[in-house]
């Protein structure tokens, strides 16, 4: 007998994963944004391997705000926030935009 894969027969996004959740289609593409930034800068904290005091330093955040960073509660925290929070850590923020399907809309 031969071993079956187990292939996963749906594959979320976060946006998709997020409207699953009940978010609306809007509530989850910010969600994604945040997310997607929030993973960049998880990065340069574990590259520079950055203390929650250095972050604090850094960042120029109250300790309350470096830890919520680190724990990943960021539904407070604005797209704004998040993309000055990457510049002080050194990194540029790049945004791309595809054409979303939406329903009742026709894409060409």
């Amino acid at each position: 007998m031969h071993a079956r894969a187990n292939k996963p027969t749906h594959v979320s996004t976060a946006a998709t994963l997020f409207e699953d959740l009940g978010f609306s289609p809007e509530q989850a593409a910010v969600l994604e944004v945040k997310l997607t930034l929030h993973n960049e800068l998880m990065k340069v904290v574990e590259k520079q391997k950055l203390t929650s005091r250095q972050l604090e330093k850094i960042l120029d955040i109250p300790q309350p705000r470096a830890s919520e960073l680190l724990n990943g509660k960021v539904s407070h925290m604005t797209v704004d926030r998040l993309t000055k929070y990457l510049y002080r850590l050194g990194r540029q923020v790049n945004v791309s935009t595809t054409r979303a399907a939406l329903p009742g809309t026709e894409v060409t």
